[in-house]
Protein backbone atom coordinates (compact mmCIF):
# COMPACT_ATOMS: atom_id res chain seq x y z
CA UNK A 1 0.00 0.00 0.00
CA UNK A 2 1.20 3.50 -0.80
CA UNK A 3 2.18 6.04 1.85
CA UNK A 4 0.88 9.59 2.03
CA UNK A 5 1.91 12.61 4.08
CA UNK A 6 -1.10 14.62 5.30
CA UNK A 7 -0.28 18.16 6.44
CA UNK A 8 -2.85 20.31 8.21
CA UNK A 9 -2.48 24.09 8.09
CA UNK A 10 -5.91 25.18 9.36
CA UNK A 11 -8.85 26.85 7.65
CA UNK A 12 -12.59 26.18 7.62
CA UNK A 13 -11.95 22.48 7.06
CA UNK A 14 -10.45 22.38 10.59
CA UNK A 15 -13.10 24.61 12.22
CA UNK A 16 -16.54 24.21 13.80
CA UNK A 17 -19.57 26.43 14.21
CA UNK A 18 -20.31 27.52 17.80
CA UNK A 19 -23.70 28.07 19.45
CA UNK A 20 -23.83 31.66 18.19
CA UNK A 21 -23.35 30.58 14.58
CA UNK A 22 -19.76 31.85 14.27
CA UNK A 23 -17.13 29.54 12.77
CA UNK A 24 -13.92 29.25 14.78
CA UNK A 25 -10.76 27.09 14.89
CA UNK A 26 -10.84 23.91 16.98
CA UNK A 27 -8.19 22.75 19.43
CA UNK A 28 -8.69 19.23 18.04
CA UNK A 29 -8.76 18.86 14.26
CA UNK A 30 -12.12 17.30 13.31
CA UNK A 31 -10.52 15.70 10.26
CA UNK A 32 -8.75 13.20 12.49
CA UNK A 33 -12.09 11.41 12.79
CA UNK A 34 -12.21 11.01 9.01
CA UNK A 35 -8.92 9.16 8.69
CA UNK A 36 -10.23 5.69 9.65
CA UNK A 37 -12.38 5.90 6.49
CA UNK A 38 -9.21 6.40 4.43
CA UNK A 39 -7.28 3.34 5.59
CA UNK A 40 -8.02 1.54 2.34
CA UNK A 41 -6.50 4.42 0.32
CA UNK A 42 -3.00 4.61 1.82
CA UNK A 43 -0.90 4.51 4.95
CA UNK A 44 -1.28 8.07 6.18
CA UNK A 45 1.17 10.02 8.33
CA UNK A 46 -0.31 13.22 9.74
CA UNK A 47 1.59 16.40 10.55
CA UNK A 48 -0.05 19.47 12.15
CA UNK A 49 1.95 22.30 10.62
CA UNK A 50 -0.33 25.12 11.80
CA UNK A 51 -3.95 25.92 12.64
CA UNK A 52 -4.43 29.24 10.89
CA UNK A 53 -7.45 30.85 9.27
CA UNK A 54 -6.29 31.37 5.69
CA UNK A 55 -6.36 35.21 5.86
CA UNK A 56 -3.55 34.79 8.41
CA UNK A 57 -1.37 33.01 5.85
CA UNK A 58 1.67 34.97 4.63
CA UNK A 59 4.37 34.37 2.00
CA UNK A 60 6.86 33.71 4.82
CA UNK A 61 4.61 30.97 6.22
CA UNK A 62 4.20 29.56 2.69
CA UNK A 63 7.98 29.40 2.42
CA UNK A 64 8.25 27.64 5.78
CA UNK A 65 5.66 25.14 4.55
CA UNK A 66 7.68 24.52 1.37
CA UNK A 67 10.82 23.92 3.43
CA UNK A 68 8.84 21.66 5.79
CA UNK A 69 7.59 19.52 2.89
CA UNK A 70 11.10 19.23 1.46
CA UNK A 71 12.40 18.17 4.87
CA UNK A 72 9.66 15.56 5.38
CA UNK A 73 10.17 14.09 1.90
CA UNK A 74 13.91 13.86 2.55
CA UNK A 75 13.41 11.98 5.84
CA UNK A 76 10.79 9.43 4.76
CA UNK A 77 9.47 7.92 1.55
CA UNK A 78 6.02 9.18 0.66
CA UNK A 79 4.13 8.58 -2.57
CA UNK A 80 2.23 11.85 -2.28
CA UNK A 81 1.40 14.83 -0.09
CA UNK A 82 -2.02 16.24 0.81
CA UNK A 83 -2.33 19.65 2.45
CA UNK A 84 -5.52 20.93 4.06
CA UNK A 85 -5.83 24.71 3.90
CA UNK A 86 -8.29 27.57 4.25
CA UNK A 87 -9.90 28.52 0.97
CA UNK A 88 -9.35 32.30 0.97
CA UNK A 89 -5.64 32.00 0.20
CA UNK A 90 -5.46 28.35 -0.87
CA UNK A 91 -4.73 29.23 -4.51
CA UNK A 92 -1.81 31.42 -3.42
CA UNK A 93 -0.20 28.76 -1.25
CA UNK A 94 -0.74 26.16 -3.99
CA UNK A 95 0.93 28.38 -6.58
CA UNK A 96 3.77 29.31 -4.21
CA UNK A 97 4.53 25.61 -3.72
CA UNK A 98 4.26 25.13 -7.49
CA UNK A 99 6.93 27.82 -7.97
CA UNK A 100 9.31 26.68 -5.24
CA UNK A 101 9.10 22.97 -4.54
CA UNK A 102 7.31 21.83 -7.67
CA UNK A 103 5.92 18.32 -7.27
CA UNK A 104 8.54 15.56 -6.86
CA UNK A 105 5.52 13.45 -5.86
CA UNK A 106 1.88 14.47 -6.24
CA UNK A 107 1.19 17.45 -3.98
CA UNK A 108 -2.51 18.16 -3.54
CA UNK A 109 -4.24 20.98 -1.64
CA UNK A 110 -7.83 20.90 -0.48
CA UNK A 111 -10.12 22.59 2.00
CA UNK A 112 -13.77 23.18 2.81
CA UNK A 113 -16.39 25.88 2.42
CA UNK A 114 -18.48 24.61 5.33
CA UNK A 115 -17.03 23.75 8.72
CA UNK A 116 -17.11 20.31 10.27
CA UNK A 117 -20.47 20.56 12.10
CA UNK A 118 -22.42 22.65 9.59
CA UNK A 119 -25.20 21.13 7.49
CA UNK A 120 -23.71 19.97 4.19
CA UNK A 121 -20.11 20.05 5.43
CA UNK A 122 -17.80 19.30 2.50
CA UNK A 123 -14.51 18.81 4.33
CA UNK A 124 -14.50 15.04 4.63
CA UNK A 125 -15.49 14.50 0.99
CA UNK A 126 -12.78 16.89 -0.22
CA UNK A 127 -10.15 15.28 1.99
CA UNK A 128 -10.96 11.72 0.87
CA UNK A 129 -11.02 12.85 -2.75
CA UNK A 130 -7.67 14.62 -2.40
CA UNK A 131 -6.11 11.50 -0.85
CA UNK A 132 -7.34 9.42 -3.77
CA UNK A 133 -5.81 11.84 -6.26
CA UNK A 134 -2.50 11.93 -4.37
CA UNK A 135 -2.04 8.15 -4.68
CA UNK A 136 -3.03 8.10 -8.35
CA UNK A 137 -0.29 7.45 -10.88
CA UNK A 138 -2.11 9.86 -13.20
CA UNK A 139 -1.35 12.73 -10.78
CA UNK A 140 2.42 12.35 -11.07
CA UNK A 141 4.37 15.06 -12.89
CA UNK A 142 1.33 17.34 -13.05
CA UNK A 143 2.66 20.05 -10.76
CA UNK A 144 0.89 21.09 -7.58
CA UNK A 145 -2.83 20.32 -7.74
CA UNK A 146 -5.98 21.62 -6.06
CA UNK A 147 -8.79 19.10 -5.55
CA UNK A 148 -12.19 20.46 -4.61
CA UNK A 149 -15.77 19.31 -5.06
CA UNK A 150 -14.70 16.38 -7.23
CA UNK A 151 -12.62 18.48 -9.65
CA UNK A 152 -8.85 18.54 -10.17
CA UNK A 153 -7.19 21.86 -10.96
CA UNK A 154 -3.66 23.09 -11.62
CA UNK A 155 -2.21 25.54 -9.11
CA UNK A 156 -1.39 27.87 -12.01
CA UNK A 157 -4.94 28.23 -13.25
CA UNK A 158 -7.28 27.68 -10.31
CA UNK A 159 -9.02 30.52 -8.47
CA UNK A 160 -11.76 30.95 -5.90
CA UNK A 161 -14.85 32.25 -7.70
CA UNK A 162 -17.60 32.32 -5.08
CA UNK A 163 -17.68 33.52 -1.49
CA UNK A 164 -19.73 30.64 -0.09
CA UNK A 165 -20.55 27.96 -2.69
CA UNK A 166 -18.96 24.53 -2.26
CA UNK A 167 -18.30 24.65 -6.03
CA UNK A 168 -16.10 27.73 -5.65
CA UNK A 169 -12.79 26.67 -7.24
CA UNK A 170 -12.64 26.93 -11.02
CA UNK A 171 -9.95 27.02 -13.70
CA UNK A 172 -11.19 30.01 -15.65
CA UNK A 173 -8.79 30.11 -18.61
CA UNK A 174 -8.09 26.55 -19.65
CA UNK A 175 -10.49 24.39 -17.65
CA UNK A 176 -9.84 21.86 -14.93
CA UNK A 177 -7.29 19.08 -15.41
CA UNK A 178 -9.62 16.28 -14.45
CA UNK A 179 -12.28 14.92 -12.15
CA UNK A 180 -12.84 12.32 -9.46
CA UNK A 181 -15.76 9.92 -9.63
CA UNK A 182 -16.87 7.30 -7.16
CA UNK A 183 -14.46 4.74 -8.59
CA UNK A 184 -11.86 6.55 -10.70
CA UNK A 185 -9.46 9.49 -10.89
CA UNK A 186 -9.44 11.02 -14.36
CA UNK A 187 -6.82 13.53 -15.56
CA UNK A 188 -7.43 14.76 -19.09
CA UNK A 189 -4.78 17.47 -19.41
CA UNK A 190 -1.12 17.91 -18.48
CA UNK A 191 0.05 21.43 -17.54
CA UNK A 192 3.33 22.70 -18.92
CA UNK A 193 5.78 22.75 -16.02
CA UNK A 194 8.52 25.35 -15.67
CA UNK A 195 11.68 25.44 -13.58
CA UNK A 196 11.17 25.83 -9.84
CA UNK A 197 13.18 28.16 -7.60
CA UNK A 198 13.46 27.28 -3.94
CA UNK A 199 14.58 30.33 -1.97
CA UNK A 200 15.89 30.59 1.57
CA UNK A 201 14.04 33.80 2.42
CA UNK A 202 11.69 36.44 1.02
CA UNK A 203 13.11 39.93 1.30
CA UNK A 204 11.43 41.66 -1.66
CA UNK A 205 8.13 43.51 -1.36
CA UNK A 206 5.67 43.63 -4.25
CA UNK A 207 2.55 45.79 -4.23
CA UNK A 208 -0.72 45.13 -6.09
CA UNK A 209 -2.96 47.93 -7.39
CA UNK A 210 -6.21 47.75 -9.36
CA UNK A 211 -6.53 50.25 -12.20
CA UNK A 212 -9.84 52.10 -12.63
CA UNK A 213 -11.35 54.83 -14.79
CA UNK A 214 -9.76 58.22 -14.10
CA UNK A 215 -7.08 56.80 -11.82
CA UNK A 216 -4.64 59.41 -10.52
CA UNK A 217 -0.88 58.82 -10.39
CA UNK A 218 -0.37 59.45 -6.68
CA UNK A 219 -1.05 55.84 -5.63
CA UNK A 220 1.54 54.53 -8.09
CA UNK A 221 4.12 57.07 -6.96
CA UNK A 222 3.44 56.09 -3.33
CA UNK A 223 4.63 52.57 -4.18
CA UNK A 224 8.01 54.08 -5.06
CA UNK A 225 8.08 56.33 -1.99
CA UNK A 226 7.27 53.40 0.31
CA UNK A 227 10.26 51.47 -0.98
CA UNK A 228 8.57 48.54 -2.71
CA UNK A 229 10.67 46.39 -5.01
CA UNK A 230 8.03 45.61 -7.62
CA UNK A 231 4.45 46.30 -8.65
CA UNK A 232 1.62 44.24 -10.12
CA UNK A 233 -1.11 46.24 -11.84
CA UNK A 234 -4.58 44.90 -12.55
CA UNK A 235 -5.18 46.83 -15.75
CA UNK A 236 -8.20 47.33 -17.98
CA UNK A 237 -9.28 44.83 -20.60
CA UNK A 238 -6.53 43.32 -22.73
CA UNK A 239 -3.81 45.47 -21.19
CA UNK A 240 -4.67 49.17 -21.07
CA UNK A 241 -4.56 52.01 -18.55
CA UNK A 242 -5.94 55.58 -18.34
CA UNK A 243 -3.55 58.14 -19.91
CA UNK A 244 -3.38 59.90 -16.53
CA UNK A 245 -1.04 57.24 -15.09
CA UNK A 246 1.24 56.54 -18.07
CA UNK A 247 3.92 59.00 -16.90
CA UNK A 248 3.86 57.52 -13.39
CA UNK A 249 4.30 54.01 -14.82
CA UNK A 250 7.27 55.22 -16.86
CA UNK A 251 8.79 56.76 -13.72
CA UNK A 252 8.34 53.57 -11.72
CA UNK A 253 9.76 51.39 -14.49
CA UNK A 254 13.09 53.13 -13.99
CA UNK A 255 13.39 51.72 -10.45
CA UNK A 256 11.29 48.54 -10.33
CA UNK A 257 9.67 45.93 -12.58
CA UNK A 258 5.95 46.34 -13.28
CA UNK A 259 3.88 43.30 -14.22
CA UNK A 260 0.38 43.73 -15.60
CA UNK A 261 -2.55 41.33 -15.43
CA UNK A 262 -6.11 42.00 -16.50
CA UNK A 263 -8.74 42.93 -13.97
CA UNK A 264 -11.11 40.88 -16.16
CA UNK A 265 -12.11 37.52 -14.78
CA UNK A 266 -10.99 35.73 -17.93
CA UNK A 267 -8.39 36.22 -20.67
CA UNK A 268 -4.79 37.42 -20.84
CA UNK A 269 -3.14 40.80 -21.45
CA UNK A 270 -1.71 41.65 -24.87
CA UNK A 271 -0.15 44.67 -26.60
CA UNK A 272 -3.11 45.17 -28.93
CA UNK A 273 -4.11 48.83 -28.65
CA UNK A 274 -1.93 51.67 -29.92
CA UNK A 275 -3.57 54.68 -28.26
CA UNK A 276 -2.11 56.53 -25.26
CA UNK A 277 -2.21 54.12 -22.34
CA UNK A 278 -2.77 51.16 -24.64
CA UNK A 279 -0.89 47.90 -24.42
CA UNK A 280 1.48 48.81 -27.24
CA UNK A 281 2.73 51.89 -25.38
CA UNK A 282 3.07 49.96 -22.12
CA UNK A 283 5.10 47.30 -23.91
CA UNK A 284 7.41 49.94 -25.35
CA UNK A 285 8.18 51.49 -21.96
CA UNK A 286 9.09 48.10 -20.46
CA UNK A 287 5.98 46.80 -18.72
CA UNK A 288 5.96 43.00 -18.35
CA UNK A 289 2.84 41.25 -19.63
CA UNK A 290 1.67 38.32 -17.52
CA UNK A 291 0.61 34.93 -18.81
CA UNK A 292 -2.94 34.68 -17.49
CA UNK A 293 -2.10 34.74 -13.80
CA UNK A 294 -4.33 36.75 -11.48
CA UNK A 295 -2.75 39.56 -9.49
CA UNK A 296 -2.27 37.64 -6.24
CA UNK A 297 -0.34 34.88 -8.00
CA UNK A 298 1.65 37.30 -10.15
CA UNK A 299 2.73 39.04 -6.94
CA UNK A 300 4.14 35.79 -5.50
CA UNK A 301 5.88 34.96 -8.76
CA UNK A 302 7.48 38.39 -8.96
CA UNK A 303 8.60 38.18 -5.32
CA UNK A 304 10.43 34.92 -6.01
CA UNK A 305 11.91 36.13 -9.30
CA UNK A 306 13.25 39.24 -7.58
CA UNK A 307 14.67 37.09 -4.78
CA UNK A 308 16.81 35.19 -7.32
CA UNK A 309 17.85 38.49 -8.99
CA UNK A 310 16.11 37.82 -12.30
CA UNK A 311 16.92 40.30 -15.07
CA UNK A 312 14.30 42.14 -17.13
CA UNK A 313 14.62 39.67 -19.99
CA UNK A 314 14.41 36.73 -17.58
CA UNK A 315 11.28 38.23 -16.04
CA UNK A 316 9.68 38.65 -19.45
CA UNK A 317 10.44 35.04 -20.30
CA UNK A 318 9.20 33.80 -16.93
CA UNK A 319 5.86 35.58 -17.32
CA UNK A 320 5.41 34.51 -20.92
CA UNK A 321 2.24 32.56 -21.69
CA UNK A 322 2.61 28.97 -20.46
Amino acid sequence: MKSLLLIHTGGTIAMAQDHSGHVLPNDINPLDASLPRATDIANITTRHFSNLPSPHMTPDIMLRLAHFIESELAKEHYDGVVITHGTDTLEETAYFLHLTIGAPVPIVLTGAMRSSNEVGSDGEFNLITALRVAVSEAAREKGVLVVFNGEIHSAFNVTKTHTSSVDTFKSVHFGNLGMVTKDHVYLFNTPLLKQTHMVTSLSKRVAVLKVYAGMEPDLLLAVKQLGYDGLVLEVLGQGNVPPSIVDAIAELIAVMPIVIVSRCFNGIVQDVYGYTGGGQQLKEIGVIFSNGLNSQKARLKLMIELEINATQSELEESFRVE
